[in-house]
């Protein structure tokens, strides 16, 4: 299934998306602004989200549009680029939600296992996902809490790991949603080593 367009859809980012795609170009790194973020506002603000994490910033498009959504909520934003913080940093500060949202510098596998439980929402939009990732993230979620999976359609030593997992209803109900998302919420009984990173 394809999203129908959102072009109709008030971005009050649009001006950061197109700076982010000029960035990317200019910089030749892969700061992808994800294409619907307006999608990941309605997610937050119907899950009632609180706490919300997003590994893989870029310049913050995204980050800002859970914030959006979720009008109460913190969110931890994760990026490696030293400049993708620095300018992620500044366009959150401008749009005036810098109290909400945390840009943390550096990779996932040193930030992740620093961070506390009990996460509303996860979206992931970093690289290929991996059964690793997967186990971090579910550490992080709460029970019912929901994953918002991206880059579903790119291949990566793991990648078809973490999609299967996702399938298993004993730990997840999981969706498709457009070309390369997935949501999938985390039920709480999860059969032993499930989530064993291989």
């Amino acid at each position: 299934m394809k999203l129908s367009s959102t072009s109709s859809v008030v971005d009050p980012w649009r001006a950061l998306r197109d700076a982010t795609d000029r960035h990317r170009h200019e910089h030749g790194c892969w700061a992808f602004p994800h294409a619907e973020g307006s999608v990941l506002g309605v997610l937050a603000a119907a899950v009632g989200a609180r706490r919300i994490l997003e590994p893989g910033t870029a310049l913050g498009y995204t980050a800002l549009w859970l914030a959006c959504g979720a009008k109460k909520a913190r969110v931890d934003t994760l990026e490696r680029d030293p400049l993708h913080v620095a300018m992620a940093r500044a366009a959150i500060e401008k749009a005036g939600h810098a109290a909400r949202i945390n840009v943390h510098e550096g990779e996932f596998a040193g930030v992740l296992p620093a961070l506390q439980p009990n996460y509303d929402l996860a979206f992931f939009d970093g690289h290929a996902s991996t059964p690793g990732d997967l186990a971090e993230l579910r550490r992080l979620l709460r029970p019912g809490g929901l994953l918002v999976s991206a880059n579903q359609q790119l291949a990566r030593p793991g990648s078809a790991s973490y999609r299967s997992r996702l399938s298993d209803a004993d730990a997840w109900l999981s969706a498709p949603l457009g070309n390369d998302m997935t949501l999938s919420v985390w039920l709480s009984i999860t059969p032993v080593g499930l989530m064993s990173a291989r």
